[in-house]
Parts: C-alpha cells; structure tokens; sequence
C-alpha cells in the first residue's frame, strides 16, 4: 500500500496502518502510537484557519482567514497553512533557513516571525505541485466527536498507584489509632 494524507495535505500515513481491508479506517486501538497520535489530532486542525492569513487579519478578522488545506511539524506544534501561502513557507524552509529547525520546538514559531516580519518568497519562487489520485475514494475522516467516542469505546479506566502497598498499610493503620474522643465535633460555626 501507499502513503496517503487524511483531512489536511502534510502529514502522511501507511494506508495498511489506518485502512482496513475493506477500505474504512480501522477502530484507534489497532492503529500504531504515532499515526493513532496524528489522526487525533488532525480531527482538532482540519477546520482550522491558516497560520498565516491569522498572522495577516488577526483574531479581529479571523472570518477572513482562509481554511488549512496543509499542515507542517509535529502535532502539538504544527504549523497550518492555506493553498495561497504554503509556497512562503517552502521559500523559508528551504531558503531561509527553517529546514535547520526540523523538530525544533522553535520551528512553528519562527516561521511565524519572519512571516511576521514581513519575509515572504519571491513572486517567481515555485513551490510543490502535489498529485492527487482519487482523494474521493478515501473514507472521511471521523471527527473529533466521533474520534473522542471511540478512544473511549473499550476504555475501562485503570487506578494510578501514587503510594506502594507498605505506604498504603502505614497510613491505614495510623488513620486506625487517631483517638477521635478528645476531637469536638460539636462546634458550631457561623452562617450568613
């Protein structure tokens, strides 16, 4: 199988590891850590606004933005960016200087700086051309709703042990000799 993008143009993933048989995308527990890790994420970006047009309009005309069709980086720090501004990304990261910051908890934000700046590529600058092979023929993929449901759907919880088993021993026969006669319970206290 190949490698595809889901949702937003970027981020590539092994069709065997998202896709079952049948073409739909396998329940999360049966997908690897990292591609698991992606496709939550990208639930949370795909309707967001792109990195750039943000840094143009701000928070005060972000109807104005366009919507993300790529995304850059890693999740928790990726960078999202529309069609008309991905080739002043490429003109940054390959001339600029950014492809150093791959990785880099900077590379996001430094991006954003010297777009900022007002850095941008020159009008001749070429970015990517990317072939599409029948991106109809891909399922959706499921939003954040339905991605939280499914995380949940097996989930039974487990207990997180902060005291080992003597600690807890320790603190319960302690709780057991506290002398509760000399206590007053019977304290009044005021009301509003």
């Amino acid at each position: 199988m190949a490698k595809v993008s889901v949702g937003l143009r970027g981020w590539r993933f092994e069709e065997s590891e998202i896709f079952s048989e049948a073409g739909e995308f396998k329940p999360l527990d049966e997908i690897p850590e990292e591609p698991r890790q992606r496709l939550v994420r990208l639930a949370h970006l795909v309707e967001e606004p792109c990195d750039a047009c943000y840094l143009v309009h701000g928070e005060a005309e972000k109807q104005r933005c366009n919507q993300s069709t790529i995304v850059y980086g890693e999740p928790g720090d990726e960078l999202l960016l529309c069609d008309r501004h991905e080739p002043h990304f490429l003109y940054w990261f390959r001339e600029e200087g950014g492809e150093s910051l791959v990785g880099d908890e900077e590379f996001r934000d430094e991006f954003h700086l010297w777009f900022a700046d007002g850095g941008r590529a020159p009008e001749d600058f070429v970015g990517m051309e990317y072939v599409e092979t029948d991106p109809d023929s891909l399922p959706t993929p499921p939003d954040a709703e339905e991605l939280h449901q499914r995380l949940n759907e097996n989930f039974e919880g487990r207990r997180i042990e902060m005291l080992s088993p003597e600690q807890r021993e320790a603190m319960r026969k302690e709780t057991q000799e506290v002398d509760t006669d000399s206590l007053d319970l019977d304290t009044e206290y005021p009301t509003k």
